[in-house]
């Protein structure tokens, strides 16, 4: 049911990468190509991985893409979860919480402290699942982010 992705897998993880956008009213910021997540993935450097879940048809239902982190405080390397998507037609068969039990299994094994994502505030079904596990918010931390032109005008890099 669960597996490490394979490049064969890149055109699934693209198109629910997309569903997931679009359930996020995001469709529009979602512009990864499946040539840039193979790189991404399967690169001479990767810089992330991925792990999918299958149904009874080894037909690919969710995935979940996450990178290494660390934590200073602790001295040792975490997981940040990316993303965690499963079809909305494949939900309650214990996908979603399996892809989360192999991430945490390979912190463990690892020896990594933490097990990290962010979730939007307004999804509901997401976060009682969540808690659910055991999972609880970090409320004293707000995410901020650079992206477009905040991120060029902050490099200092001319683009002209």
């Amino acid at each position: 049911m669960i597996r490490p992705a394979t490049p064969a897998d890149i055109p699934a993880i693209h198109t629910l990468i997309r569903e997931l956008a679009d359930y996020e009213k995001a469709l529009d910021e979602a512009k990864a190509t499946e040539a840039q997540l193979h790189e991404a993935l399967f690169g001479p450097r990767p810089a992330a991985y991925a792990h999918v879940a299958t149904d009874t048809t080894d037909t690919v239902v969710g995935y979940a893409i996450w990178f290494l982190n660390f934590s200073t405080w602790r001295g040792v390397h975490g997981i940040y979860l990316e993303d965690l998507y499963v079809r909305p037609t494949a939900r309650g068969a214990g996908h979603g919480k399996a892809l989360l039990t192999q991430l945490a299994r390979i912190c463990v094994e690892r020896g990594y402290q933490r097990l990290e994502w962010s979730v939007l505030n307004w999804n509901t079904p997401a976060i009682d699942f969540y808690e659910s596990l055991g999972a609880r918010p970090q409320d004293e931390w707000t995410v901020y982010r650079l992206t477009d032109e905040a991120l060029t005008k902050a490099s200092g890099i001319s683009t002209r």
